[in-house]
């Protein structure tokens, strides 16, 4: 009779640290809790009232994130790759060669407002870098993990999530979202975000409480802003 108590016992502790390490496993892959309240908007403009639709929640752990889980480099179709396209896109003044490659242009840049001239070359093509909009490790912690590798491809090669943009400027966001950083451009802060706005919910991406509130902080300086099509 001892014994089958032992044993009972044991196996009973035994059932009880299996579900406890499930457990805390489980919690581990679960966005964290909020600590941040959202604020109240009475801004209606398009792109408030879409990031209104956003979930709010928190962020969920990194675990697992690798730039190959959206796809190896550039997409590349009829020739000419996500970068270069972009770049064709929003430079002017573009110069191309055979190989459909942006050999030099002019860039507006939207994040720091100066023009900055581009010109293709081993030290001088980074000056000028396409930014993820919405950071690809951000999208991974609000969403990104439940899509399809196909659906993140197609993310990270989506000229609606691509700007040219000057590379310091680039480099300093990181991946960053609008809670901890936005353009020094003060005049491109609305358009910023209501592009982050139109690829999270593209996307079904969700946003913390703290960048919804700084979302709707920049919304309310521009009441008629538009989301920027497709």
């Amino acid at each position: 009779m001892y014994r089958r108590r032992r044993l009972f016992s044991l196996t009973f502790i035994a059932a009880v640290m299996v579900y406890v390490i499930i457990s805390l496993a489980w919690v581990s892959d679960s966005p964290t809790p909020q600590q941040t309240a959202v604020k109240t908007s009475t801004v209606s403009s398009p792109a408030a009232e879409a990031l209104k639709k956003l979930t709010v929640m928190g962020r969920a752990p990194k675990t697992g994130y690798t730039r190959d889980q959206f796809g190896s480099g550039w997409e590349s179709k009829a020739g000419c790759d996500t970068r270069n396209v972009i770049l064709n896109r929003d430079l002017y003044n573009v110069v191309t060669n055979e190989k459909c490659q942006v050999v030099s242009g002019m860039l507006s840049d939207p994040y720091t407002g100066k023009t900055i001239a581009f010109v293709r070359g081993g030290s001088t093509s980074d000056d000028i870098q396409i930014d993820h909009v919405v950071a690809l490790s951000d999208a991974w912690q609000k969403g990104a993990q439940q899509l399809t590798r196909e659906e993140r491809v197609a993310l990270a090669n989506d000229p609606l999530e691509l700007l040219a943009v000057d590379g310091g400027a680039n480099q300093q966001k990181a991946d960053g979202d609008a809670a901890t950083w936005l353009p020094s451009n003060k005049a491109f802060r609305c358009q910023y975000v209501a592009r982050q706005i139109a690829v999270k919910s593209k996307y079904k991406l969700w946003v913390t409480a703290a960048e919804y509130n700084a979302m709707s902080g920049v919304l309310e300086k521009c009441p008629d802003q538009l989301l920027p099509s497709p």
